[in-house]
């Protein structure tokens, strides 16, 4: 998993808006503080469809760029936002859990229209990077 540095921006009365220094022209808003990790992921989703794979900078590297440290002068702030790149390869796990969690796990998949494995990847997706 990877690490994008989000540049966060917010006046009052309105929503929070994301950029990423590294991603020319990926950007995301977020009506409370609570969604961003959740339009920041479909953000940086979105980027990488389109654009070539860029490395990730370190926090101290952003902070040092003069766009950034003017940005955050006037009140942005930075926030790591995890990426897990896209690979839709399917691959075949064991793991083994409590039986009454596996139960509890079956009713809720079943109840969702959902297979055990796509709950699970939906749960550790939303674990991971606070999406779904």
């Amino acid at each position: 998993m990877r690490y994008y540095i989000a540049l966060v921006h917010h006046d009052e009365d309105s929503a929070y808006g994301l950029t990423f220094p590294d991603l020319p022209g990926a950007f995301a808003a977020a009506d409370t503080w609570d969604d961003i990790p959740q339009t920041a992921a479909e953000a940086l989703d979105l980027w990488f469809e389109d654009q070539p794979d860029v490395e990730e900078s370190s926090l101290e590297e952003i902070r040092q760029r003069p766009d950034v440290a003017e940005e955050m002068a006037a009140g942005a702030v930075l926030m790591p936002v995890p990426y897990i790149p896209a690979d839709t390869a399917a691959a075949r796990v064991n793991i083994t859990l409590e039986r009454g969690l596996l139960r509890a796990i079956d009713e809720t998949a079943k109840a969702r229209k959902m297979t055990r494995s796509s709950f699970l990847a939906s749960a550790a997706r939303r674990e991971l990077v606070g999406a779904v």
